[in-house]
């Protein structure tokens, strides 16, 4: 039987995690893997968090299963954050929700539901996007097409492109998916006017928007970064929103996500339920609760919910300072639009105009780490190398 497998394969950021781990130059520079890094490069476990885990050690009184749509009162929470308490959607009872094991595992419950709906629908992503997004979504059985996103150019949204694609070639019933803040990987987002014109096109055209939001937070604040979903919420019918606590919580390894659908009523919600919890049983049983129970304590215990929203503020702000700094030096003749882009982009990530030579010269001749696309990860690096690291991009282009 397995002789029969074809070799696949390795994938790009792990051969890119392996190779920065193999180099022995102590200035070696990491902005490859996709995970939030403190000024001393490391991935700590948040206070919060660490709080939470101690109070629930006392209080968790067994180890079963909490059910195969998740922990319900992580996710009315999660709903709560993302939404607003009073947000009518929340009231009617118009929304379906599941865990998901991490966004990923939410994102794929979302493709299933789809493909339970209507299977000859076309998910478009944004070209570029996640790397995972296509391979995710079209392991569902979903046809999967791209719309234009990212000037490589000009390093910003190509919105009247974007609009104009999808107005020529998507249909009514097909399904945008749009990332709802810092978007992966180029740190390009859409403006607040662009969200509502968004929001008006997807009414009009009869799309049904995918929201990934998988930042939350980290781009400009918890309003700022959730202002798309809303904006689409309430001018929508239908709407998916697959929402990630990996990078906000720093829960990575716990995998922890929620999946939402917001329908056009109470009873149409109420089936979708029973949808996300057949799929649900079908793909993985039952969700992981550790990490979720972690969320719900921190959101639902004031105290812990104030030393969360500090560190979160913690972590966005020196993202925005290490991009303020990374401007500064590469603000000079030649590279006045890279400096620009990265101090207007959001989040972790930044597309630089760089090829894949030019991309495997910084690793090799600078042992600076970041995949052949260009995207770099800001919170790799720190103030102490920020010059170097402008000083090898300059010198490559």
């Amino acid at each position: 039987m397995f002789e029969y497998l074809v070799p696949q394969p390795p994938d790009a950021i792990i051969q890119l995690m392996q190779a920065c781990k193999a180099d022995t130059n102590p200035d070696k520079i990491d902005l490859g893997v996709g995970v939030y890094k403190d000024a001393a490069g490391s991935t700590v476990i948040l206070d919060s968090v660490k709080k939470a885990e101690e109070i629930y050690w006392h209080q968790e009184k067994t180890k079963s299963y909490v059910g195969i749509r998740g922990n319900a009162e992580f996710c009315r929470l999660m709903l709560e954050l993302m939404m607003g308490a009073d947000h009518s959607a929340i009231a009617d009872n118009r929304i379906a929700v599941a865990q998901g094991a991490g966004g990923s595992g939410a994102l794929r419950l979302g493709a299933e539901v789809i493909k339970s709906a209507a299977p000859d629908t076309t998910v478009w992503a944004s070209t570029p996007t996640w790397a995972n997004h296509i391979p995710l979504i079209s392991s569902a059985g979903l046809k999967m097409e791209s719309y234009p996103y990212y000037n490589r150019e000009t390093l910003g949204v190509d919105f009247e492109d974007m609009l104009d694609h999808l107005a020529k070639h998507a249909k009514a019933g097909d399904v945008v998916l749009l990332h709802g803040c810092c978007h992966n990987p180029t740190g390009a987002d859409l403006s607040p006017q662009e969200w509502d014109r968004v929001a008006k096109f997807m009414k009009e055209r009869g799309l049904i928007p995918f929201i990934d939001l998988a930042y939350f937070g980290l781009g400009r604040g918890m309003a700022e970064d959730t202002y798309g979903l809303k904006t689409v919420i309430d001018i929508c019918d239908e709407v998916l929103v697959a929402a990630s606590c990996s990078k906000n919580f720093a829960l990575y390894k716990e995998r922890v996500g929620l999946i939402a659908i917001i329908c056009k009523d109470a009873a149409t919600a109420e089936v979708a339920n029973s949808q996300l919890g057949l799929i649900q049983r079908k793909l993985i049983s039952m969700p992981p609760d550790h990490g979720a129970s972690l969320v719900e304590k921190v959101l639902a215990t004031p105290e812990l919910r104030q030393i969360w929203e500090n560190e979160l503020t913690e972590m966005r702000e020196r993202m925005r300072g290490l991009r303020q700094l990374l401007s500064e030096a590469l603000n000079v003749q030649g590279g006045e639009v890279i400096a620009r882009a990265v101090k207007d982009q959001n989040g972790m990530f930044s597309t630089l105009p760089l090829s894949k030579g030019q991309a495997i010269k910084l690793r090799e001749e600078h042992s600076i780490y970041l995949t052949n696309s260009g995207r770099i990860n800001i919170a790799g690096a720190n103030s102490s190398n920020i010059p170097r690291l402008a000083e090898a991009i300059l010198n490559v282009l």
